[in-house]
């Protein structure tokens, strides 16, 4: 069950103009339930004139040992008007302590042997930058793609740590890096990834039928593109893991047919082992009702993005509104996303233990 503690901040460090790298120390009888693997996030929120602002920012650093994390990291980019971002780039100093979520997320690898491949955007490299070092740390037998876009070299979030990986692992670990606004001495020329660069750039790189797993992160648009490319290059969609950063508020949902919800309903929820039955108020999510009863319920985003809210559908039917967290096969096995359902029968009953 996600729980927030209250972690002080050890370091504050500048990657870039518009974003900052927060380690966190874990106290010891913190270590086993910050325990992450490779690729999860973390939710950090704070009060602001008495409104709660959560946020999620993917963990940095490789996944822990046996004694679990001494430390976590995360990177952090200022968002136009964000009400965390500017505050974590412009007020947190090192000793502050932040409340942060137990960790979260199924973007993730378990070191195997094989070739992986990622195609990532802006922050997008930070989940990556963790499975990349726990891959190639603990697997000697693995090798990795890296294919990461940003704007301008000075924009690139974590050019240091990645650098260090390529010099550390120069036979296992390819980089290839894509400058939007920017021109490069050498490598590829400047432009955005889409779907038909990507098209003809990843056969080039690689062999893409071998790829064991591709791993997509970054703005909708771009995780959109190179998903369609490798689809269209044959690649099952089992391979594909997806974590999107940032969607569009009015990013509009193809496909979504629209039923009416019954004139009263019911959420049954379980939640740490308990559960509880409440009516569902008109127009809002099964997750604001759970909210209302029980404010332990886990969320950071509610915008159908970071899958912190899934839960399993036990019975009745819901509408989802968006949903650019859970893979196709969670939403076949009967998992949803709280923050984006809707009852479309009279009684659901959702299950946030499994």
């Amino acid at each position: 069950m996600a729980r927030f503690h209250a972690l002080p901040v050890a370091a504050v460090d500048r990657l870039t103009d518009d974003s900052v790298a927060l380690t966190l120390t874990v106290p010891p009888e913190l270590r086993e339930e910050y325990r992450h693997a490779a690729g999860q996030h973390l939710a950090l929120r704070r009060v602001v004139d008495g409104v709660e602002i959560r946020r999620t920012y993917s963990i940095c650093s490789p996944a822990p040992d046996t004694d679990g994390p001494r430390t976590l990291r995360v990177g952090v980019r200022l968002v136009e008007g964000g009400a965390f971002s500017t505050y974590a780039l412009k007020e947190i100093n090192v000793g502050d302590e932040l409340e942060i979520m137990t960790p979260a997320g199924r973007f993730t690898l378990d070191p195997a042997p094989g070739l992986y491949a990622a195609v990532v955007g802006g922050s997008g490299i930070t989940p990556v930058l963790s499975i990349v070092s726990t891959l190639l740390a603990r697997e000697p037998e693995a090798r990795f793609c890296l294919i990461r876009s940003d704007r301008t070299a000075a924009s690139t979030m974590f050019l240091e740590e990645v650098a260090d990986l390529k010099d550390r692992y120069p036979g296992r670990l390819q980089l290839v890096t894509v400058l939007s606004r920017e021109e490069q001495q050498a490598g590829l020329p400047s432009g955005r990834l889409d779907q038909e660069r990507l098209t003809g750039l990843l056969p080039a790189l690689l062999p893409v039928d071998r790829v064991a797993g591709w791993f997509l992160c970054g703005p909708y648009g771009l995780v959109q593109q190179a998903e369609r490319t490798l689809r269209g290059l044959d690649v099952p969609r089992a391979r594909i893991h997806e974590e999107i950063f940032h969607v569009d508020s009015a990013q509009p949902v193809t496909g979504t047919i629209i039923t009416p919800a019954p004139a009263h309903s019911t959420v049954t929820a379980r939640l740490d082992g308990r559960g509880g039955t409440w009516p569902v108020q008109d127009g809002e999510s099964l997750l604001d009702t759970v909210l209302r009863n029980r404010p332990d319920a886990p969320y950071a985003c509610k915008g159908g993005v970071c899958g912190t809210c899934r839960a399993f559908l036990v019975t009745g039917e819901v509408r989802m509104d968006r949903n650019f967290a859970l893979e196709r096969e969670e939403t076949e096995a009967g998992y949803v996303l709280a923050c984006q359902s809707h009852p479309v029968t009279e009684k659901v009953e959702l299950d946030f233990d499994r």
